[in-house]
């Protein structure tokens, strides 16, 4: 069998973890490898430094590993990891992390900054969010306003089992989608029960399809 990448060979292990999970792996000073998920991404690059504060800087120094909430200080969005070191004739060399998105905050209202003040909104009457024009607007039955948080920063509060992000810009509550039609290049469009179509672009269709079993 001819040799594999050591890349290659962290890809195909990726593929064991859920899509939601993302994975990185540092020597001692440096992350050597990262693969984002669709549910959490920490923008990491490879030669990227391992910086304090973070798990794997954690698992690093105490040489064993380590399980905790990190929160949004180091990497802009807050998360669980999971950090285990490895060594080689009991000398560190390094750590694999696995990066998971926050539980939710228990809450079950987005409060839209409309006109006239503030309206809060159960998430269960929401349609989608759509990022625009720097802004991230809320559409739902019975008002549309703007929220302060990102389309991003929504992904980690909002229940995961109504809520996916189908699109750069979009975010949609699965029991709001009336009808799923296939467009062009394996992408598909929703036909949401106000009767607007939210595209789902070609990098979330897999994620996509996968998450609502179709």
């Amino acid at each position: 069998m001819e040799s594999i990448t050591v890349v290659s060979l962290l890809d195909v292990i990726g593929e064991l973890f859920s899509d939601e999970v993302s994975i990185a792996v540092s020597n001692t000073k440096e992350y050597i490898y990262y693969r984002p998920s669709k549910r959490v991404d920490l923008k990491i690059s490879p030669g990227d430094p391992v910086k304090k504060g973070t798990i794997a800087y954690k698992a690093l120094q105490s040489e064993q590993k380590e399980s905790e909430f990190i929160n949004r200080d180091i990497f802009g969005v807050p998360y669980h990891g999971m950090a285990v070191p490895f060594l080689n004739n009991g000398v560190i060399e390094g750590c694999v992390t696995a990066i998971f998105p926050t539980l939710t905050e228990g809450k079950s209202v987005v409060t839209l900054k409309t006109n006239d003040g503030w309206v809060p909104v159960p998430f269960s009457e929401v349609y989608y969010f759509e990022a625009k024009d720097r802004k991230t607007h809320v559409h739902s039955q019975n008002a549309l306003g703007t929220h302060k948080n990102s389309l991003q920063e929504f992904e980690y509060i909002l229940p995961k089992e109504n809520f996916i992000r189908c699109h750069r810009s979009f975010i949609v509550n699965v029991n709001q989608i009336k009808e799923i039609y296939p467009d062009s290049h394996s992408t598909f469009l929703l036909a949401m029960r106000n009767g607007e179509k939210i595209p789902v672009s070609q990098s979330y269709s897999s994620y996509f399809r996968k998450l609502l079993g179709f």
